[in-house]
């Protein structure tokens, strides 16, 4: 079987390309679109966000001709100016969702609700989804998922984001018969649950990102989403609710992820986890239990057992996508998707002492922030899933700072995208039996 590269080549000599629609044109879209433009085979040819000027500058950076990038809210227009090798920009993501000519949509907007809809609205119209949307993708990707699949198209997460990172790990350990006994990221500042856009502000500006995006890295709310969307791929569950999220280096590993009785920080295998320290890595710790292979992997250097350290130390996030983009085209493949259904659940706390009357403002605010429990947990506590969370969301009875917020102490004044997809996921998914993806033939 060809490589992708070979492939994206192949198609290029044949007077083709891969057609790709982006909804949000923020860090990861400019990043995707420049990186795009240096490939073969693939063009992302429609963009939309609510300023036309940030797609106009993405291509311009991208090595595009100011004159072949048409800014439209025509669909007939936009059909044209896309077959004339021209590409366009929008500000109604349903006009890219909805283009005949796109092949594979990419979510980059970052918002649960916003992304739930534009994967809903894609697999109405037959196109693969990439998404670049973790939080959606924890909230209702198994609904997603069992919707593309019985449209024949493909829901994914994205190569390059650290659930596809650390899936390619445990894909790789699983197909050749390794023990795994934790799966993991690293998480690159301190953790803070107080975390807010005011106090994230300065190392936003710094680093030119948004300040609720920055907000919610030091909260712990996106080392949690992600560690999800890892659960609900593989059936790993966290050791603990929150995880453990030891300090240590990658040698230390091996160590600290062992079971209690033999030194290590574990009540049980199989789960998930962060440690602070060896970001922006992601990691698999294996074993096994065939003597000859423990000589092996000493023989290797991988040390000296009975736990091993696999150890990724980058992710190139939005310019990895294409990998995904083109795997869901050719092989009609996901990179990562909840295969195991909704295993766990990444339920909001508050940050302050909220009163009635209280409105949550989201992930990466100043109301609350996300802590990943197992799914039994979740639903034992009536817990409000983070996904859920929007402007919408008011609060009916006093929660005090660091308590689980429960859907018996909130109300929505006005039912949202992903509400209406949470609720049909519940009705309609049942928890699977067997937590394996399943096998491609």
């Amino acid at each position: 079987m060809l490589g992708l590269n070979s492939k994206l080549r192949e198609l290029e000599k044949l007077g083709r390309e891969i057609r790709v629609g982006l909804i949000g044109c923020g860090q990861m879209g400019r990043g995707m679109i420049s990186q795009i433009e240096s490939m073969k085979g693939m063009r992302v040819v429609a963009t939309a966000d609510l300023h036309t000027t940030f797609i106009q500058q993405a291509y311009i950076k991208a090595g595009v001709n100011e004159q072949s990038i048409v800014i439209t809210n025509e669909i007939e227009e936009a059909e044209k100016a896309i077959e004339q090798g021209k590409v366009i920009g929008t500000v109604y993501s349903e006009l890219v969702t909805s283009l005949p000519s796109v092949d594979v949509i990419v979510d980059a907007t970052g918002v649960p609700n916003i992304g739930a809809e534009i994967a809903w609205k894609a697999i109405l119209n037959k196109k693969h989804i990439v998404m670049l949307n973790v939080e959606a993708d924890v909230t209702v990707g198994p609904l997603l998922k069992k919707m593309a699949d019985a449209s024949g198209v493909v829901y994914t997460g994205s190569a390059g984001d650290e659930p596809g990172a650390v899936m390619e790990l445990y894909d790789f350990a699983d197909a050749i018969g390794f023990e795994i006994i934790a799966l993991g990221k690293g998480k690159n500042n301190p953790l803070d649950h107080t975390a807010n856009p005011a106090s994230a502000e300065a190392e936003a500006k710094a680093k030119g990102a948004s300040p609720k995006m920055i907000a919610s890295f030091q909260d712990g709310t996106k080392t949690m989403v992600e560690m999800n969307a890892v659960a609900n791929a593989t059936g790993f569950l966290p050791d603990v609710a929150g995880m453990h999220g030891p300090t240590g280096t990658v040698q230390d590993l091996p160590g600290l992820f062992q079971l209690k009785e033999d030194g290590g920080i574990l009540n049980k295998k199989g789960i998930v986890d962060y440690v602070n320290g060896v970001a922006p890595g992601v990691f698999a710790i294996i074993s096994t239990d065939k003597p000859e292979v423990h000589h092996e992997m000493n023989y290797l250097k991988m040390g000296d057992g009975p736990n091993y350290i696999l150890y990724r130390p980058y992710h190139l996030t939005s310019l990895e996508t294409p990998l995904s983009v083109a795997r869901a085209y050719f092989h009609q493949e996901a990179t990562i998707a909840p295969w195991a259904g909704l295993q766990a659940e990444t339920v909001a706390v508050a940050k302050v002492d909220l009163e009635p009357g209280s409105r949550l403002d989201g992930i990466g605010g100043f109301t609350v922030y996300g802590k990943l429990l197992s799914q039994s947990e979740s639903s034992s506590a009536n817990a409000l899933p983070i996904g859920l969370v929007d402007a919408n969301v008011v609060v009916t009875r006093p929660v005090k700072k660091g308590e689980i917020i429960t859907f018996d102490d909130i109300e929505q004044e006005k039912e949202s995208m992903i509400w209406k997809l949470r609720s049909l996921q519940a009705q309609s998914i049942e928890k699977p039996a067997v937590k394996t993806k399943p096998v491609l033939v």
